[in-house]
């Protein structure tokens, strides 16, 4: 029997792990028919099925699950190796993949030009994502994520300031309906709310020397868009409760006013984290060094 391709077999391993034709395209940046031919090409050499596909998964079949647990780790091993050679040149190259929630997107924005523009050999792709995933499993180099979603062997590094919640609404909404007091007074009033991705829609949480309190107050609209809430609260249409950077040019323009400031106290900003047993590729190393660089600026 003639051995499989390389790339056939980089292609199989790269849908296993995504269980996903889509992102491990993208992934390997080649087109989704290509990677798909590759993988045929590697069934049609073995003459064995080693994925099953529906218009709605990917998953490997037995063989197929034997044969990447004994990949995976080769083509890991081969990613180090390459890369450690990659640290020896006066810049690194190669893509950079992070993870982040749409709560970052602030903070992280206004790095994105400055490291590329010191590291011009990195390609930088970013996936905006509020979902609590195993992001490594994923293909991602790392993540960017709050303490209170971070597992405890992973390595931390802080990327931003403190931030803080803050609950708002029109001028006009203040005018018709008060403001309110305590958190409490909110179950009381309309409020605008968000939905993850997972259909999760989390308590507001307010907290005053000591005091914690959680609401879950009713809503006339809840969405996944911070803009449409925004323009919704805007527009007078209730309360919002949301991170302080993303009203801050509405609340500048007077179109939002903020109410409850004693209970919305700052937190620690987000952080960019990775594997502590894991090599640490030299983009991703190029980036760590680069955010700290940055605090320590500021």
């Amino acid at each position: 029997m003639n051995l499989p391709e390389f790339s056939d077999l980089d292609a199989f391993v790269a849908v296993v792990r995504h269980r996903n034709f889509r992102r491990a395209a993208r992934e390997r940046g080649i087109a989704v028919s290509t990677l798909s031919q590759s993988v045929r090409h590697l069934e049609e050499r073995l003459g064995v099925r080693l994925l099953n596909r529906t218009t709605r998964s990917v998953t490997p079949t037995e063989a197929g699950e034997k044969l990447a647990s004994r990949l995976s780790p080769i083509f890991a091993e081969m990613t180090e190796a390459i890369d450690e050679v990659n640290g020896f040149r006066d810049t690194p190259t190669g893509t950079l993949r992070l993870n982040v929630p749409g709560a970052a997107q602030p903070i992280l924005a206004p790095m994105i030009a400055r490291f590329l523009g010191q590291f011009p050999g990195i390609r930088l792709e970013i996936t905006v994502d509020n979902n609590l995933i195993d992001v490594f499993a994923q293909g991602f180099d790392a993540g960017i994520r709050y303490d209170e979603s971070l597992a405890l062997d992973m390595i931390a590094v802080p990327i931003g300031p403190p931030q803080r919640f803050t609950v708002v609404a029109s001028p006009d909404h203040v005018r018709r309906h008060g403001t309110p007091q305590r958190p409490e007074d909110l179950l009381h009033r309309p409020c605008i709310r968000y939905r993850f991705l997972s259909g999760a829609i989390v308590p507001w949480e307010f907290e005053k020397d000591g005091e914690t309190v959680k609401i879950d107050p009713e809503t006339p609209l809840i969405t996944n868009s911070p803009e449409l809430a925004i323009r919704a609260a805007e527009d007078g249409l209730g309360w919002y409760a949301t991170f302080e950077d993303f009203v801050r040019p509405s609340l500048a323009a007077g179109r939002l006013v903020e109410a409850l400031v004693p209970w919305c106290p700052h937190f620690p900003g987000p952080s960019l984290y990775y594997p502590s047993r894991r090599h640490v590729p030299a983009p991703l190393r190029a980036f760590i060094d680069f955010v700290r660089a940055e605090a320590a600026q500021s």
